[in-house]
Protein backbone atom coordinates (compact mmCIF):
# COMPACT_ATOMS: atom_id res chain seq x y z
CA UNK A 1 0.00 0.00 0.00
CA UNK A 2 2.14 2.48 1.00
CA UNK A 3 4.65 1.57 -1.80
CA UNK A 4 1.80 2.40 -4.42
CA UNK A 5 1.14 5.73 -2.36
CA UNK A 6 5.27 6.38 -3.09
CA UNK A 7 5.54 5.33 -6.40
CA UNK A 8 2.19 7.41 -7.65
CA UNK A 9 3.90 10.57 -5.97
CA UNK A 10 6.85 10.52 -7.64
CA UNK A 11 4.68 9.81 -11.01
CA UNK A 12 3.15 13.27 -10.08
CA UNK A 13 6.32 14.83 -9.71
CA UNK A 14 7.81 13.51 -12.82
CA UNK A 15 4.45 14.49 -14.59
CA UNK A 16 4.91 18.08 -12.74
CA UNK A 17 8.42 18.04 -14.09
CA UNK A 18 7.81 17.45 -17.59
CA UNK A 19 5.73 20.03 -18.00
CA UNK A 20 8.17 22.50 -16.59
CA UNK A 21 10.69 21.25 -18.90
CA UNK A 22 8.30 21.74 -21.29
CA UNK A 23 6.79 25.20 -20.67
CA UNK A 24 10.09 26.47 -18.27
CA UNK A 25 10.39 30.42 -19.07
CA UNK A 26 14.64 30.18 -18.93
CA UNK A 27 16.91 27.13 -19.53
CA UNK A 28 17.79 27.19 -16.12
CA UNK A 29 14.03 26.22 -15.41
CA UNK A 30 14.20 23.15 -17.47
CA UNK A 31 17.54 22.09 -16.23
CA UNK A 32 16.03 22.16 -12.34
CA UNK A 33 13.13 20.40 -13.79
CA UNK A 34 15.32 17.74 -15.53
CA UNK A 35 16.66 17.21 -11.70
CA UNK A 36 13.77 16.69 -10.29
CA UNK A 37 12.44 14.11 -13.00
CA UNK A 38 15.62 11.90 -12.70
CA UNK A 39 15.25 11.93 -8.91
CA UNK A 40 11.90 10.73 -9.43
CA UNK A 41 12.89 8.62 -11.48
CA UNK A 42 15.03 7.35 -9.46
CA UNK A 43 13.08 7.24 -6.27
CA UNK A 44 10.41 5.16 -8.12
CA UNK A 45 13.45 2.47 -9.08
CA UNK A 46 14.21 2.55 -4.99
CA UNK A 47 10.82 2.07 -4.21
CA UNK A 48 10.17 -0.57 -6.61
CA UNK A 49 13.82 -2.33 -5.67
CA UNK A 50 12.27 -2.38 -2.01
CA UNK A 51 9.52 -3.49 -2.45
CA UNK A 52 10.50 -6.30 -4.53
CA UNK A 53 13.35 -6.94 -1.82
CA UNK A 54 15.90 -7.15 -5.05
CA UNK A 55 18.56 -4.55 -5.17
CA UNK A 56 20.02 -5.37 -8.55
CA UNK A 57 17.79 -2.55 -10.09
CA UNK A 58 19.84 -0.12 -7.68
CA UNK A 59 23.19 0.12 -9.97
CA UNK A 60 20.84 1.89 -12.37
CA UNK A 61 19.46 4.61 -9.99
CA UNK A 62 23.64 5.07 -9.71
CA UNK A 63 23.85 5.59 -12.53
CA UNK A 64 21.38 7.78 -13.41
CA UNK A 65 22.52 9.78 -10.38
CA UNK A 66 26.10 9.87 -11.44
CA UNK A 67 24.63 10.96 -14.89
CA UNK A 68 22.34 13.66 -13.38
CA UNK A 69 24.97 15.72 -11.69
CA UNK A 70 27.24 15.79 -14.50
CA UNK A 71 24.52 16.44 -17.06
CA UNK A 72 23.75 19.57 -14.13
CA UNK A 73 27.07 20.61 -13.63
CA UNK A 74 27.33 21.02 -17.19
CA UNK A 75 24.45 23.03 -17.89
CA UNK A 76 25.11 25.06 -15.32
CA UNK A 77 28.28 25.95 -16.27
CA UNK A 78 26.82 26.91 -20.24
CA UNK A 79 24.63 28.79 -18.09
CA UNK A 80 27.34 30.54 -16.29
CA UNK A 81 29.17 31.04 -19.41
CA UNK A 82 26.32 31.68 -21.90
CA UNK A 83 26.45 35.94 -22.66
CA UNK A 84 22.59 35.04 -24.07
CA UNK A 85 21.04 36.19 -27.13
CA UNK A 86 21.82 39.84 -28.58
CA UNK A 87 24.38 40.27 -26.15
Amino acid sequence: MIYDIAITLFAFAGLCATYRILVGPSLADRVVALDVALMSLMGSIVVDAGRRSDPTNLIVSVVLAIIGFTATMAASRFIETDPGPGK
